[in-house]
């Protein structure tokens, strides 16, 4: 069955991980997603292990469903294939600065005089209206920026930290595919003659919002009503808790959880007793009360805690590593590994798309390519001959696999 999105295509003007990462969603739904690289190719295609030049591993993570051309945007003849493309999209989507893509000849004005139903999508790292515009934006910046390392300081008493995570890019992906999304459900229930839209998300903003969700605290109020940050999320033992032989996530979280545990472990009395009897007191004592837990935890097995926890119906997980994760019973279950065989990488492992769709599901069509692979296929679907692209080629606005 099509995906929700069939019949949609997407031009990606995107690189490193945010971008990429919000057209692969979208490609994921079905849409035509045609990404478009410079010569050099995208950053993360050269980042390893990778089997062959240009095909790193987080490049095949970041670009299934796509087909990919190359243009040189600054010299004309690229300029005008990259409109002859915009001509017929749904969707352009791009995470430079706004000015980057006007000295293009590639600013909203100019793509909305080629196609006037254009969702314009800019994803980039701070509003235009404030004196940060035009900073540099990378994952780690954002995230300093946004006070992740330093709630990370405020936990441990240790160094500052960036989550080993690209939190940053992925969270600010997923708000640049939502915008899209009801974007086009706008100008779809607007009807055939709709214009389209340009839209902006910035990442030091949309990190903002994701932080201080948690953390803003007593600062809600005027005037405060206590210091900042979520206690819970920064007391020093919220972390997997250490057994006798090795460790285990638990989370007792509301009273029925603690009642059970209290009875669990022989200690009936700790219900009655203030720092633990209801949300609001545990709340005000977190750290006390974590720190309880993590004595008495320490004291037994893993499977011990695990036998016992599950008879109390406390909730609780394993904790993976990265390398167990890949071997986890219930991913294995749902197939969320899906196995290929790759046209030049060989056998290779790739994470499912999310969500079950009863009509329009996901589904993985086509693996990541190498750079320019499609680019002769794209060319003559608008309209160049071959002997125009092959012209387009040995004037380097184009490009294709050297072994093509």
């Amino acid at each position: 069955m099509p995906g929700a999105l069939d019949g949609i295509k997407v031009l990606d003007l995107t690189s490193v991980i945010m971008g990429p990462y919000c057209t692969q969603i979208l490609g994921d739904m079905g849409a035509d997603v045609i990404k478009v690289e410079t010569h050099a190719g995208d950053n993360m295609r050269w980042v390893g292990p990778m089997k062959n030049p240009g095909m790193g591993h987080i490049h095949l993570h970041l670009n299934r469903n796509k087909r990919f051309i190359v243009l040189d945007l600054k010299k004309p003849p690229g300029l005008e294939a990259c409109l002859r493309l915009v001509a017929d999209a749904d969707v352009l989507v791009y995470n430079v600065r706004p000015q980057s893509m006007a000295r293009l000849g590639l600013g909203y004005e100019d793509v909305k005089k080629v196609n006037p139903r254009i969702i314009y999508v800019g994803a980039f790292g701070y509003s235009e209206k404030g004196p940060y515009a035009g900073r540099p934006a990378y994952d780690d910046l954002i995230q300093g920026i946004a006070g992740i390392p330093s709630l990370s300081q405020r936990q441990t008493g240790g160094l500052p930290r960036y989550s080993p995570v690209t939190i940053g890019d992925r969270s600010v992906g997923l708000h640049t595919a939502n915008a899209v999304l009801a974007a086009l459900f706008h100008r779809q229930r607007c009807g055939p003659n709709a214009e389209g839209q340009a839209i902006e998300i910035t990442m030091f903003e949309a990190m903002s919002q994701f932080v201080l969700g948690d953390h803003m605290a007593g600062k809600t109020f005027d005037p405060p009503l206590g210091d900042t940050a979520y206690a819970r999320l920064i007391a020093p033992h919220r972390r997997p808790y250490a057994t006798a032989d090795g460790y285990l996530c638990v989370l007792i979280y509301n009273d029925k959880h603690w009642a059970a545990f209290f009875d669990a472990i022989g200690r009936p009395d700790l219900k009655s007793n203030p720092k633990f009897s209801e949300h609001t007191q545990r709340a005000a004592n977190i750290a006390e009360v974590y720190s309880f837990v993590a004595e008495t935890i320490e004291a037994q097995s893993t499977a011990y805690w695990r036998a016992l926890l599950e008879k109390a119906d406390i909730p609780f997980a394993t904790m993976h590593t990265i390398d167990s994760l890949l071997e986890d019973e219930h991913m294995q279950a749902i197939g969320f590994f899906p196995e290929f065989d790759h046209p030049t990488e060989g056998r290779i492992r790739a994470t499912a798309p999310v969500g079950e769709w009863s009509q329009t599901p996901t589904s993985i069509r086509s693996l990541p390519a190498r750079l320019g692979e499609h680019s002769r296929a794209v060319l003559a679907e608008v309209g160049y001959s071959v002997e125009e692209i092959d012209k387009m080629m040995a004037a380097g606005v184009s490009a294709e696999p050297k072994n093509s």
